[in-house]
């Protein structure tokens, strides 16, 4: 099963004002993630300037390079290269897989995300799917039913994608053998990660 660390600042330390006292608590959890064997980190803070995200990037790469953890960028392909990251992952409105991949060739990454059957075309040439949400979310906690996929639209998914596909979206302890049930190849979450990756007090 591939684990990937999806981050969220403000959900991870919800009392850190400034960027500086963030980002040491986003690297602190990387580290502890690498540590702990998550196969993928997905540095996601999408209201970050080029440099403030470029320079958690750094530090995120920093902590994990000697591990089998590898980090990718959301979206911005410029910080990922720059910061020499694992790889990216496209939105799902992002541009083509195959304007990544002309930058970005194996062993780099590019993963996007789908929500329907239809989005795996845009899909061709990934590495890798995030498809979801499947269950109501912290972060998505208004979510129309209609907009979540479930188990079996995660279903459908998996049986027509050609790439691994990761599930995302209130995955929770209890859910992953459902979700994995469905042939997903793995999960993506941030309040599972934050739950399981505390410090030891």
């Amino acid at each position: 099963m591939t684990r990937c660390l999806v981050t969220d600042r403000r959900r991870l330390c919800p009392e850190a004002r400034a960027f500086a006292a963030a980002r040491a608590c986003l690297v602190d959890q990387a580290r502890r993630a690498a540590a702990a064997g998550i196969e993928l980190i997905q540095i996601r803070e999408r209201d970050l300037e080029a440099a403030d995200l470029a320079a958690l990037v750094a530090d995120v790469v920093a902590v994990t390079r000697e591990s089998r953890t590898r980090v990718v960028v959301n979206d911005r392909l410029d910080v990922a290269l720059a910061c020499r990251a694992d790889g990216v992952h496209l939105r799902g409105d992002s541009y083509p897989v195959k304007d990544a991949r002309r930058l970005m060739p194996p062993p780099l990454l590019v993963g996007r995300s789908i929500h329907t059957l239809e989005d795996l075309a845009r899909a061709d040439g990934a590495d890798y799917v995030i498809a979801g949400t499947v269950f109501r979310s912290v972060s998505k906690p208004s979510a129309l039913r209609a907009e979540l996929i479930g188990l079996a639209g995660l279903h459908d998914i998996v049986n027509a994608s050609p790439m691994p596909v990761l599930a995302i979206g209130g995955i929770t302890p209890d859910r992953v053998d459902a979700v994995l049930a469905t042939g997903a190849d793995g999960i993506a979450a941030i309040g599972l990660f934050i739950d399981s990756l505390k410090p030891a007090s």
